[in-house]
């Protein structure tokens, strides 16, 4: 299923916090939802699960529009939500049993150890939630989002709370949902974009800063590339210089540059200047900008 996001708005009071927004998850894709806070992340989710409508807009999941009223079209989307609001009072497998029966999930017994398993959460099952700690309660929040095996996933900061070893292992499974579902997720670790995301859409003031790859997000941004090069023999500033596109270069030892130059045709270049002076190149890489700073650089711009 497919998540389509058509010129969708939202107001409260004086606040414009979504403001004609549209975007696209292909099925299969991971989609990283970034923003600063208040930007308008948690707004957009809970209007695309239905618990909010929209002002104007639209909302298409599957080709089949979004609403409050279609309760079909929402129980094919599991929602996380940041708060991960659940009954501290229940035990973790009388939770998941409650949320099986609103959902009407046949065999539910064989589901909740499915799900327990692949969340962790077997030695847990018979504890009361309030005995968890945070990244176990996170955990609970999860299981009851694919309890009923949704085709898309819509997971608001999903490891909040989780230590190191946890980490790893909820992203290792949400990379292992996206093989199968389509996944919109929200976060504030840009090290979790780099590792899960296919893709990411930046919002900032109710509006998408921007949507794409971070490769290409990368490209967009910046007017200068940063490669970093090893020759195989000592090369002469002077001579360094004479590379097509060339701006400045800074020595790394061993033969190792690093050369700050033209957008699309520095590495040409390059290897262009190798082969006239008779060089090898032994390593070379494109330095690119990280999602953090890609980030940084959308989100602080001037309004």
């Amino acid at each position: 299923m497919a998540i389509d996001v058509s010129n969708l708005s939202k107001q409260f009071g004086q606040q414009m916090a979504v403001n004609d927004i549209s975007f696209r998850v292909g099925k299969g894709e991971i989609l990283g939802f970034l923003g600063p806070n208040g930007a308008g992340k948690t707004t957009t989710m809970r209007m695309i699960t239905g618990y909010l409508s929209p002002d104007t807009g639209e909302i298409k999941v599957n080709d089949t529009v979004v609403t409050e009223e279609n309760h079909q079209i929402r129980a094919a989307i599991g929602y996380l939500p940041e708060n991960n609001p659940l009954y501290l009072d229940m035990y973790v497998v009388e939770y998941l049993n409650y949320v099986a029966r609103i959902y009407k999930i046949s065999q539910p017994k064989e589901r909740i150890e499915k799900v327990l398993e692949i969340t962790g959460l077997l030695p847990e099952r018979q504890k009361l939630i309030r005995e968890l700690s945070k990244g176990y309660r996170q955990r609970v929040g999860l299981a009851q989002a694919i309890l009923h095996d949704p085709e898309v996933l819509i997971l608001d900061e999903p490891t909040s709370g989780l230590d190191p070893n946890q980490l790893v292992e909820i992203r290792q499974l949400i990379r292992n949902l996206g093989k199968e579902k389509t996944i919109l997720l929200s976060t504030h670790i840009m090290q979790e974009v780099q590792a899960l995301c296919d893709r990411v859409v930046i919002i900032n003031k109710g509006v998408i800063v921007g949507d794409g790859n971070i490769q290409m997000l990368s490209d967009n941004l910046t007017s200068q590339y940063q490669v970093e090069v090893v020759f195989s023999r000592a090369v002469a500033d002077q001579t360094l210089a004479l590379i097509k596109d060339y701006e400045k270069h800074k020595s790394l030892g061993e033969n190792r540059f690093l050369i700050t130059g033209g957008k699309h045709t520095l590495n040409e270049a390059i290897f262009d200047f190798a082969i006239s002076k008779n060089l090898k190149i032994l390593e070379m890489t494109t330095i690119r900008d990280s999602v953090e700073n890609i980030f940084q650089q959308l989100t602080n711009k001037p309004s």
